[in-house]
């Protein structure tokens, strides 16, 4: 299928390794020129390379922090106008919500929810003045089923979602969706981080507690970034203009329920 989004232009943040870089991928095969944005520029040039080696598309980097302000302008000073913006960055601390400090809390916010606005309300009067734009922000499964651990970010990527609710239904009617992917458990370094963190307070090894959360899935394995991916790069095509507003869940089946 041909997505019909090639010579268009996208921003994609956390994309040096992870979901973030399978969504940069899956953008360049479909000749969607991609501004790669994290902070490691060492391992973004190396993603960069990678992902030029296959595709014919344009790849900028820019290696900056985007939950900072500084980082946010220096991002769109390289692509002021795109038309896909891919929202991503790191998840906060895992723990218990006795031990979070009012700053940690402001921490979260400004990495999971402000962050993603600020680059929305940077971009999406652009998109709307061109008649096309497609945003995809990177959230959690969490918002659909908040996981104890990981209130930070529940608290955080749920302020996001209940944002991006109201604000999709103004823009749809000039060609701008604006969609959430939800990703459950996936091949990344989050994933390894969060195992790590749980296999320390359990007093299992990190390769058990793996074990026994892909044994949970009812896909009996994780997610790869390549599907992810594939996912990001359909809901940006001309052919998901009518999906709107929405929180697509991507885990393998693990949420139990039926909505």
């Amino acid at each position: 299928m041909d997505l019909g989004i090639r010579g268009k232009s996208a921003l994609v943040c956390g994309a040096s390794r992870g979901l973030g870089r399978g969504c940069a991928e899956a953008l360049a095969a479909e000749g969607v020129n991609v501004t790669l944005v994290a902070r490691n520029l060492e391992v973004l040039q190396a993603s960069a390379s990678e992902i030029r080696a296959v595709s014919d598309s344009m790849i900028t980097i820019v290696a900056c922090d985007i939950t900072t302000e500084e980082g946010r302008a220096q991002a769109l000073s390289v692509c002021p106008q795109p038309d896909i913006l891919v929202t991503n960055a790191a998840g906060p601390p895992t723990g218990d919500f006795r031990d979070w400090s009012r700053d940690d809390w402001i921490a979260a916010l400004d990495a999971n929810m402000l962050t993603p606005i600020e680059l929305i309300k940077a971009t999406v009067d652009g998109m709307m003045a061109r008649g096309f734009g497609r945003i995809i922000n990177i959230t959690s499964s969490a918002v659909k089923a908040p996981i104890d651990s990981l209130g930070l970010s529940n608290g955080a990527r749920s302020g996001l979602t209940g944002f991006v609710a109201g604000l999709a239904r103004k823009t749809v009617a000039r060609n701008v969706t604006i969609n959430n992917l939800l990703p459950g458990p996936f091949e990344t370094d989050r994933l390894a981080a969060i195992f790590s963190a749980a296999a320390e307070s359990s007093g299992r090894t990190v390769d058990e507690v793996s074990a026994a959360r892909r044994a949970a899935n009812p896909a009996k394995r994780f997610g790869t970034r390549q599907e992810f991916g594939a996912t990001c790069a359909f809901l940006c095509s001309q052919h998901a203009g009518y999906i709107n507003g929405q929180n697509i869940l991507l885990d393998g089946g693990g949420y139990p329920g039926t909505f």
